[in-house]
């Protein structure tokens, strides 16, 4: 099997266009990714895709761990067509800072470049330079005739942010919708690292559809793929200017390992001794309750679901330079690995809550 290129991977994943509600585009790309790394796929009735990875060394009770990450991005819908102008609404998040005189990629009849129009600075009023237009005023021009637009455009019609991937200096790269297509190019990835390894558990891969929204995808998958155990991966905020430092992590310091309430604590402890033991750089990220990512909704799937949340490092998030150090991909990728090789019989009855031991999340900070 030919090297994983894990660069190449995220540029396929990160260009191509599929807002959430709308991942047809990007489904296709990952499916053509995991062809021949899964034995089978199967897809829910969201559209969430399943790729599911056999176990090398069957047990007796086959045993499911479910990699979740989500292959929706966030962008905009025409609401309004005056002029040949295009009015917008956001989709999912989408920041209307990041707009002003930005090239857009317009979903109609057909693919049509456009760019966020920018009332000229010379023309502002004294309130308008204090803030930052809202998605009411912001229009879309295609540079064609009103007639022409009414031709090709309809209301509810998407758009995206036209962002080519970017190399920076050293491992960084920025682009659109890391967040998280960079998570699921890190399934990929532990997908390729489980090829030469030998694990006991099902591995159900599943790119998730409308996390964005509302987390809908994460949940229906979960219904439908009953996990005995799950891993959602998403981003979280690295350090930059205008980031509070306890909600930071760092850029290039690996895999955050999250723990609150969202998360088992005693899966947490295992994904922080197999990081340790693997000798693979990571870090802790202490999350109150909701993480806002698919292990909220996958944790509270039928009878409740042991989840951990890994998130990767992201700076400028919801915009179209999100940026990334691909060393935390590959070493999310490693740790996926490494924890699904060493899933046992005992596993299950290990993350019971029952009985816990005693100071269980204190040993596990230790072992940081």
């Amino acid at each position: 099997m030919a090297l994983f290129d894990l660069k190449a991977h995220l540029k396929a994943l990160s260009e191509v266009h599929a807002p959430s509600g709308h991942e047809a585009a990007a489904r296709a790309v990952v499916r053509s990714a995991w062809e021949g790394l899964v034995d089978e796929f199967q897809q829910d009735g969201l559209g969430s895709l399943i790729g599911i990875k056999r176990a090398t060394q069957p047990m007796k009770t086959p045993r499911k761990i479910m990699l979740a990450a989500h292959m929706d991005e966030i962008g905009l819908i025409v609401r309004e067509i005056v002029d040949g102008f295009l009015y917008v609404r956001g989709v999912a998040g989408m920041d209307n800072r990041t707009l002003l005189g930005k090239p857009v990629l317009v979903h109609g009849r057909r693919m049509l470049p456009g760019v966020v129009a920018a009332k000229p600075p010379h023309l502002l009023s004294e309130s308008e330079r204090k803030r930052y237009p809202a998605f009411d005023d912001l229009v879309v021009d295609l540079g064609l005739p009103a007639e022409e637009v009414e031709k090709l455009v309809r209301l509810g019609d998407l758009i995206t942010p036209d962002a080519k991937f970017l190399e920076l200096e050293g491992k960084l790269v920025a682009g659109k919708a890391f967040d998280d297509r960079a998570c699921v190019a890190a399934v990929t990835g532990a997908l390729h690292e489980l090829q030469g390894m030998q694990h006991a558990w099902d591995v159900y891969a599943v790119a998730t559809v409308q996390e964005e929204s509302g987390l809908f995808g994460a949940l229906t998958a979960a219904n439908m793929v009953q996990p005995d155990a799950a891993i959602a991966l998403d981003v979280t905020f690295a350090e930059q200017p205008g980031v509070p430092h306890d909600s930071a992590s760092e850029l290039g310091g690996g895999p955050a390992i999250a723990m609150g309430a969202n998360i088992h604590p005693r899966f947490y402890k295992r994904l922080l001794e197999t990081a340790k033991r693997g000798e693979i750089k990571h870090q802790t990220e202490a999350i109150v309750a909701n993480t806002g990512t698919d292990a909220w909704a996958i944790q509270v799937a039928r009878e409740g679901i042991p989840t951990a949340l890994l998130s990767i490092p992201l700076r400028n998030m919801h915009s179209p330079v999100e940026t990334l150090d691909l060393r935390d991909v590959e070493r999310t990728a490693r740790l996926l690995a490494r924890f699904i090789a060493g899933l046992d019989e005992a596993t299950l009855d290990a993350l019971t809550l029952d009985a816990p031991e005693e100071n269980d999340e204190a040993k596990a900070a230790q072992a940081v």
